[in-house]
């Protein structure tokens, strides 16, 4: 024996019970945290999830759970984070207890992942964002109050307990849940915004995927609803427990905004059907409580949101055909054969995936040109870009060379000024000169003032001296002329008059001197005036003179700094501005160059995006046609089809009533309304093309349906009408598929669309003059009348059966033999009939009575059958019918007992009454439930009923075999002549009988098409040429009597 190594010996051990436990464990845990963390966009399943949770309480906590989800691609696919978060909010609820606090020390991993999310604005960006503030939230709610359960789920005494007896514990506490609530609110409101409302996006697996955490947000804000109601009502409540009510003020309008946005929530999430089968929606009061109402508490009722359980599939086993008839041997294989799928659902669906196909690749060709798009505007805005630094470069030198042109400016009109001075000086000069020129003819004027005085008095002697006196005063007059920058023209002109008067009359010399002595002294006032203003004026010039001078002297210093300073600087802006429109000339010439090439690339752009769009327009027209023609030629296969019914013969068994007819006649008008405004809408925008295809395919399926009911309709009326409404159904197809044809062609719609109107408004029109009508019973009085029937129809059959018992025992007493024999098998099984539709009977009384009670609410039972009287009239007729059926049984009995009957009488009288039953057990089950316990009794008493009429078609047919073997002839003794006269005779009995069979059978046939016309019109059912019972509320079904022939 060789011996084995070590290392081999310790491996091959293999592990204890624990270990090995423990690794299944954790490979369990694996599989399920991977099963319901994936990247499939479908909500976490409840099975995987549930193992997860119950992985929790086997591990005592969340260390597992946090050790594999660590390893999961969280930051790579945003359906697996947005799963992780999902899971780590059930686990918080309802897992371990210590999975709360594990989890809070992986506050970081979401804070991170949220922040990571966040950058993806669409999609399930804002989702993750969103969802993992609820999460810190919910950590640091957890953190706080370690007290309080994941689920939130607390007794009075626990809450109490956690804020105590200080009023301050109670104001953090409802801030806390108000801060808790407000994630909720802005989770959901980030997940239904991200959904299309108008689409059924909960009934799809992306919009499940994201819909699935709010049922845990229903069931955490009901708690946090009903904590915070709680203690804000503490908050108001008596002092001390109690603050003012403006120091709340704050708490109570964030609690109005989560109270508006909460109910909101509610109503969103009861309207969804996802939500219905998953979980009870609660609902919040029509006003929110008032806290400074005290008694409001009392009103106060708390929020329940209860999660459903799952319902296993149950297999819906098919209902067996009342009156059966049939061989048992094939029967399981008739009601276990699934039922074929109808080629409509294949079209449709065939269509919606072409429609899903086509909407991908105009979303790809949508994409690809917005890429093309977003990349030739990222180019343009470059360019642009470049352009604007381009021109910021050149107006920045512009205004460069402006200061410079300024200061050059300045600098000259520093140097006209500094030019000036000499003017200045030279004005100042001249007026000085002025003014000495002005002191020289005073002086003269006033020495001639001296002279004219001194020869004043010599005047009067001197008049021959007239003429010397007058030069002396154009002296005067000439030096008064010089003063002239004193004096005005005016008194010149005086000064000459004067003269001329002294011309003129020596008389006046006297006058003329005293106005001249006066006029000197005025003069000479005015002189000394001139001469203290010459004298201002000199010594102002004197200042101003010396002021210049000094001004001029430091003009000139200035001067000649400003011309070295601007001969430096002019000589630089030269410079300057020659390297500056060096550089603009190549700027420009460059700018030049871009704006030439970024021209011919846009206009290059321009024109591949018009021939883009011209393609894609095209492309779009072409695959619109397309689309549209194959949706025509399929709705118009489908319209034709349902017109091939008409003529198909398997198909003229079917029928249907008027009254479902027009049912379904109906939406056809208003798919023929919806088809035109679809139509109209897609002329004027082609985006309309989904409505146009669902109009063309909702209409073509109801106008189908009509017509396939419209034929099954006329299957069950009069030949004429029946033809007429078979004739205007066909009509109707055709006609439907000329208007499809001509929104195929986009012909106009108008006569199209109201002849195919018109056709379905003839369609119900036939269809109301086919509904039978019910005169003879009053609706107020069919209820006392359906309870006398009944009790005819029991007492009937209670004394068919009493009498047959009574015939039993005397046929024991009067007959022997086989007489005996074949009357005690007919009334025997007879007997057992009775006892079978008696059962039948009260079966059926049981389950109105709890129809009755179901239905009628606070109602009397009168009040149900008048409400309801087509159901009650069809009990009517069938209870009619079973007691006719019982007594016709009862006589053809005594009459084949008697030996003045046939077999063939009580075979027939056992088919009809076990149609009656039929009848009967039809009405009963129109408005059963079908989870109701009496109607499966009723199913089997039926199933009695139907074996009892086989007992006694068989008894009658061994019991005419019988009799038939007893009278037999003995051919033994006949000759050959004999022999082939008698069956010539037997031959032409045959053919007899055999035409006397079909006369009768087309009787027959007549005779009940008569019988249920007039029991229809009667007893308000409908009847097809067959003989088959149509209710008001389910599908033909033919009459036992009929089944046992075909039997």
């Amino acid at each position: 024996m060789s011996s084995i190594p070590l290392p081999k010996v310790v491996t091959q051990r293999g592990k204890t019970s624990l270990e090995i436990e423990r690794d299944n464990f954790e490979k369990r845990q694996t599989v399920a945290l991977n099963k319901a963390i994936n990247n499939q966009e479908t909500p976490v399943k409840e099975k995987h999830a549930r193992n997860v949770v119950l992985g929790t309480f086997q591990d005592n906590g969340g260390a597992m759970f946090w050790n594999i989800a660590s390893k999961m691609p969280l930051q790579a696919h945003p359906i697996v984070c947005w799963k992780f978060l999902q899971v780590i909010h059930k686990l918080m609820r309802d897992g371990h207890p210590n999975v709360v606090q594990e989890s809070v020390r992986h506050g970081s991993l979401i804070r991170d992942l949220g922040k990571l999310w966040g950058h993806l604005k669409d999609g399930y960006g804002k989702l993750i964002a969103s969802y993992c503030r609820l999460i810190l939230q919910k950590f640091k709610y957890h953190k706080k109050f370690p007290s309080i359960p994941g689920n939130l789920m607390m007794t009075d005494e626990q809450y109490y307990k956690v804020c105590g007896a200080d009023v301050n514990n109670y104001f953090e506490f409802s801030i806390d849940m108000l801060d808790y609530m407000d994630e909720i609110l802005s989770l959901q409101q980030a997940v239904f915004s991200s959904l299309d409302m108008s689409r059924a996006n909960s009934m799809t697996t992306s919009g499940q995927c994201r819909l699935a955490p709010i049922i845990l947000c229903i069931l955490d804000s009901c708690q946090l609803y009903d904590y915070l109601v709680k203690s804000l009502f503490h908050l108001h409540s008596i002092p001390p427990h109690s603050l003012p009510p403006d120091t709340l003020s704050g708490h109570r309008d964030r609690f109005l905004q989560c109270y508006k946005k909460l109910k909101e929530f509610y109503f969103k999430c009861s309207n969804l059907q996802y939500f219905k089968h998953l979980v009870q929606v609660p609902s919040l009061p029509d006003n929110p409580p008032n806290f400074l109402v005290a008694s409001d508490f009392t009103k106060h009722i708390k929020p329940a949101a209860v999660v459903k359980e799952e319902e296993p599939d149950a297999d819906t086993d098919s209902v067996d055909n009342l009156v059966d008839m049939s061989i048992p041997e094939v029967q399981p294989e008739v009601n276990n054969r699934p039922p074929e799928p109808d080629e409509r659902d294949f079209i449709i669906e065939r269509l919606k995936r072409e429609i899903q196909h086509l909407k991908e690749e105009l979303a790809r060709v949508k994409a690809d040109d917005l890429r093309i798009m977003s990349g030739l505007k990222e180019e343009i805005s470059k360019l642009e870009k470049i352009l604007s630094e381009l021109r910021y470069s050149a107006n920045k030198t512009l205004k460069e060379n402006e200061d410079l042109k300024k200061d050059v400016e300045q600098l000259k009109a520093d140097a006209l000024s500094a030019s000036k001075l000499p003017e200045a000086e030279k004005h100042a000069k001249a007026n000085e000169e002025k003014f000495k020129k002005m002191k020289n003819v005073y002086s003269k004027l006033r020495e001639e003032h001296v002279a004219l005085l001194r020869n004043h008095d010599s005047l009067t002697k001197q008049l021959a001296t007239e003429k010397k006196t007058l030069e002396e005063k154009d002296q005067i007059i000439k030096a008064s002329s010089l003063e002239g920058f004193y004096d005005s023209w005016q008194k010149s002109q005086d000064l000459e008059a004067r003269l001329r008067l002294l011309e003129e009359a020596k008389r006046k010399l006297e006058s003329d001197l005293e106005i001249s002595s006066s006029q000197l002294t005025s003069v000479t006032s005015e002189l000394q005036e001139t001469k203290e203003l010459a004298q201002e004026k000199e010594q102002e010039l004197t200042d101003a003179n010396d002021t210049l001078k000094m001004q001029l002297d430091q003009a000139r210093v200035e001067k000649e700094t400003v011309e070295t300073r601007l001969g430096e600087r002019l000589s630089e802006a030269q410079g300057k501005l020659a390297l500056v429109e060096v550089d603009r000339d190549r700027l420009q010439a460059e700018l030049d160059k871009q704006v030439s090439s970024l021209t011919s690339r846009c206009q290059q752009l321009e024109s591949e995006k018009v021939e883009l769009e011209a393609n894609l327009k095209a492309a779009m027209d072409a695959l619109r046609k397309h689309f549209i023609s194959r949706s025509v030629k399929e709705a118009s296969a489908m319209i034709l089809d349902a017109i091939d019914q008409g003529d198909n013969p398997a198909y003229t068994s079917s029928t249907c009533t008027a009254e479902y007819l027009i049912s379904r006649a109906t939406p056809v008008l208003t798919g023929l309304t919806r088809l035109d405004n679809a139509a109209a809408a897609y002329k004027l925008d082609q985006a309309e093309l989904e409505a146009l295809v669902s109009s063309i395919t909702a209409f073509a399926h109801h106008m189908s349906d009509c017509v396939v009911q419209g034929f099954a309709t006329s299957h069950a009326a009069q030949i004429e009408p029946g033809e007429q409404l078979s004739n205007a159904c066909r009509q109707s197809g055709h006609l439907g598929m000329a208007l499809l044809k001509a929104i195929e062609n986009e012909s106009s719609l108008g006569e199209p669309l109201q002849a195919s109107k018109e056709s379905i408004e003839l369609i119900i029109k036939l269809a109301e003059d086919l509904v039978p009508k019910m005169e003879d019973v009053k609706a107020e009085e069919i209820g006392d009348l359906l309870e006398n029937e009944m009790a005819g129809m029991t007492a009937a059959i209670e004394d068919a059966a009493a009498k047959i018992q009574d015939m039993l025992k005397k046929t024991r007493e009067d007959n022997t033999g086989v007489n005996l024999e074949v009357n005690e098998n007919i009334l025997g099984s007879c007997t057992d009939l009775m006892k079978a539709i008696k059962i039948l009977v009260e079966k059926s009384r049981d389950l109105q009575k709890e129809i009755i009670l179901s239905g009628r609410g606070t109602t009397s039972a009168k009040d149900f059958y008048k409400k309801n009287h087509r159901w009650t009239e069809g009990l009517l007729s069938a209870a009619k019918a079973v007691g006719w059926g019982a007594t016709t049984l009862l006589n053809t009995a005594d009459k084949v007992v008697s030996g003045k009957g046939k077999f063939e009488e009580i075979m027939a009288c056992a088919h009809e009454i076990a149609a009656s039953t039929a009848q009967l057990v039809v009405a009963s089950k129109v408005k059963a439930s079908r989870e109701s316990k009496l109607l499966g009794e009723l199913s089997s008493a039926s199933k009695g009923v139907n074996q009892a009429t086989g007992n006694v078609v068989a008894s009658a047919k061994t019991a005419a075999t019988i009799i038939e073997d007893q009278n037999l002839m003995d051919f033994s003794s006949l000759s050959l002549h004999h022999t082939k006269k008698l069956e010539m005779d037997c031959q032409v009995k045959v053919m007899e009988l055999e035409t006397s069979l079909e006369k009768e059978r087309r009787k027959l046939g007549e005779l009940r098409k008569r019988h249920y016309t007039m029991a229809g019109e009667a007893e308000g059912w409908e009847v097809n040429e067959f003989g088959e019972l149509i209710s008001e509320d389910m599908a033909p079904l033919d009459s036992s009597a009929e089944q046992s022939e075909r039997r």
